[in-house]
């Protein structure tokens, strides 16, 4: 197969497993990324919680298989593992592996470490409840747990130099006529997301309806991964995409596009990746489950100190882990934001940047994970008469979290309550939690 032909994409159309099986997706194959822990290596926990463990809270098992996207949102598994957390907590052996796309994640974790694949991974926040209920697997559920947010904000929505001089933003709406003056020479205009249901997939969606663009009868929604996305723009492939850094700051030092929005603009502080496992390896291994998210929470701490953010970036640009220069990973993980066409101010850029701990971006609260599932809905990946709070409570385990943070002294970062309350969009439209039909019925566009 040709170079240019293994950059190529396959459209995707709908939820079913054989749309979500593209570009690697059906591989199993990963790259084993295995850092030894040192002694030095190993650091006081930043809440001063001694390294050993005790006796009674030894872990069954000292390894666990985890997988990791080129994403920087995947950086607190990285740290655990570059910076010894994980042996701190009596897993020394947790092996971190490079997957191909996010297809490749949910197979290896249909197949378990013990079928040569993986026990959890950095994932989209959606696709353990789509996994779970068999919607991405071919109707074969495999029960999974999210046992924290690894991150909130940090993605990108970017345009192709073809559209520069409309100079769009967080207003998608002059693409609209743009998308179908193209349509007289070119029928198919192609906006790429990561995953079928992803997190990705829900921004580049609620973005394209919110300026009148119907993302599945006006464009062809297709499916790139992420270390693909910015090759494909640079051929012409596709007008739009959405993913995480650093492929959206790549795409402006490779000056292939531009930046429409960072989606903290989008959505302040909205939830992205999880850190999810499969549930079978969670219940039994209760208390490697426990080493292991603690382990994570110390990292996410680690990677939100501003002290530690050049460390952080020079580590997982490694050619082990991410495999490009520092310089697409730096400035946004600073929150420093040249766009293309505009520039966004530095205190707002610090507002809109990547977290990983600060503003609760750890706590997996289940007010957010309904909100993909009424968004999963509303597109059409899950049924309308889906039980949400049965499948959220099936999944989200935040009670291991709380347990977790009480165990390395972070008993104050549990908030009060799991839901975060009324969410508003940069629309102005609301979610209340507590009323999901509601704003499901007062969305224009839709699928159901």
């Amino acid at each position: 197969m040709s170079k240019i032909s293994r950059r190529k994409f396959i459209s995707t159309a709908g939820a079913t497993a054989a749309s979500a099986m593209i570009l690697h997706g059906c591989t199993t194959s990963t790259q084993t990324t295995q850092t030894p822990a040192s002694p030095e290596a190993t650091p006081a926990s930043p809440t001063g919680t001694p390294g050993p463990v005790a006796a009674g809270d030894a872990p069954e098992v000292t390894t666990a298989k985890l997988g990791f996207i080129a994403l920087t949102d995947s950086a607190p598994l990285i740290i655990a593992k570059e910076k010894g957390m994980f042996a701190k907590y009596g897993m020394p052996d947790v092996e971190v592996t490079k997957q191909a796309s996010w297809g490749t994640t949910r197979d290896n974790l249909v197949l378990g470490s013990a079928g040569g694949g993986i026990d959890g991974a950095h994932i989209l926040t959606p696709m353990p409840y789509l996994i779970s209920n068999g919607t991405v697997t071919g109707g074969t559920k495999l029960p999974m747990y999210i046992l924290a947010r690894l991150n909130v904000n940090g993605q990108g929505i970017q345009l192709s130099n073809e559209y520069r001089d409309l100079q769009i933003g967080l207003d998608s709406t002059p693409l609209k006529a743009a998308f179908e003056a193209k349509k007289a020479t070119n029928p198919e205009i192609k906006c790429a997301m990561t995953f079928p249901g992803g997190t990705h997939d829900m921004w580049i969606r609620y973005w394209l309806a919110a300026g009148g663009i119907n993302p599945d009868v006006d464009v062809s929604t297709i499916v790139v991964p992420p270390a693909q996305m910015v090759a494909n723009v640079k051929v012409g492939a596709m007008e739009s995409f959405c993913v995480g850094e650093p492929w959206p700051l790549q795409t402006i030092n490779q000056d292939v596009g531009y930046n429409a929005l960072t989606t903290g603009e989008l959505w302040k502080n909205h939830p992205e990746k999880a850190f999810g496992m499969r549930a079978d390896w969670v219940d039994q291994n209760p208390k490697a489950a426990k080493a292991l998210l603690m382990a994570v929470l110390e990292a996410q701490q680690w990677c939100d100190a501003d002290e530690n953010k050049e460390e952080m970036c020079q580590i997982v640009s490694g050619r082990e882990w991410f495999k490009v220069p520092v310089e697409d990973i730096i400035d946004r993980s600073k929150g420093i934001y040249e766009m293309g066409l505009r520039t966004i101010p530095e205190a707002e850029g610090r507002e809109l940047m990547q977290k990983y701990w600060r503003d609760n971006a750890s706590y997996p609260f289940k007010s957010h994970d309904l909100w993909f599932l009424t968004e999963n809905i509303r597109w059409g990946y899950l049924p309308p008469d889906t039980d949400t709070k049965a499948l959220v409570d099936a999944v989200n385990r935040e009670d291991l979290w709380q347990e977790a943070a009480k165990a390395i002294g972070q008993e104050a970062a549990i908030p009060a309550s799991t839901s975060r309350g009324i969410e508003t969009f940069f629309d102005g439209v609301k979610f209340d939690p507590e009323n999901p039909t509601e704003y499901l019925s007062a969305l224009a566009i839709k699928k159901i």
